[in-house]
């Protein structure tokens, strides 16, 4: 049986710490996966900021509640789910993800899960498991399935490898260049285009 991953903010939604961040005005929340490999780092340095500014969890689900999907990724993966089985693997966070999950028509996700203090200050995270994406990946392979996976940043390397295919989607260029073995597409034509090819 055949399958895609994919990554969820970049690919199908918006970056939702950069929406939060142009809807705060707080320049450093702009920084994500795509400009920092290493995700605790990038999550502590979220955690501080939002605790200097006393932002809690109900300010960035206020955020989200106003955002959509990208402009043709609800089409996109409908197409996807009309081919073969399509799973969202995504750093993102479950008290993030369930409007934006709604907007698409409840795709399966794996994601993470954000620790919160009774009056919704953010104090921690917990991770799925350690490198969640690679992990189920392997774990679908020992499966017997085939599977393409695509996404945008660093933390969409290790899945994309560890796929029987694959390919960047709207990368960075920084991310493009160390990555030049790795197709890159920008559209989600080109995208779909890539999965017929896999499919054969």
């Amino acid at each position: 049986m055949n399958m895609v991953c994919l990554d969820l903010e970049g690919v199908l939604i918006p970056e939702i710490w950069i929406a939060f961040s142009e809807a705060t005005r707080i320049q450093q929340l702009r920084r994500t996966t795509r400009d920092e490999p290493d995700y605790d780092k990038l999550m502590n340095f979220r955690i501080d900021i939002l605790k200097e500014n006393n932002l809690k969890l109900p300010d960035i689900q206020r955020v989200i509640s106003g955002m959509e999907p990208l402009e043709g990724a609800l089409e996109f993966s409908m197409a996807l789910r009309d081919k073969l089985q399509l799973v969202i693997l995504s750093d993102t966070f479950e008290q993030f993800a369930k409007p934006m999950m709604q907007k698409l028509l409840l795709p399966c996700l794996f994601c993470n899960t954000l620790e919160t203090a009774p009056d919704g200050t953010i104090t921690g995270y917990r991770l799925r498991q350690p490198n969640g994406k690679k992990e189920a990946i392997k774990a679908f392979r020992s499966m017997k399935m085939r599977i393409f996976a695509a996404g945008d940043s660093y933390n969409d390397l290790a899945m994309i490898n560890e796929a029987d295919a694959g390919c960047l989607f709207r990368a960075p260029q920084a991310i493009r260049e160390e990555c030049s073995h790795l197709v890159c597409v920008d559209s989600f034509d080109e995208l779909l285009a890539q999965v017929d090819e896999f499919l054969g």
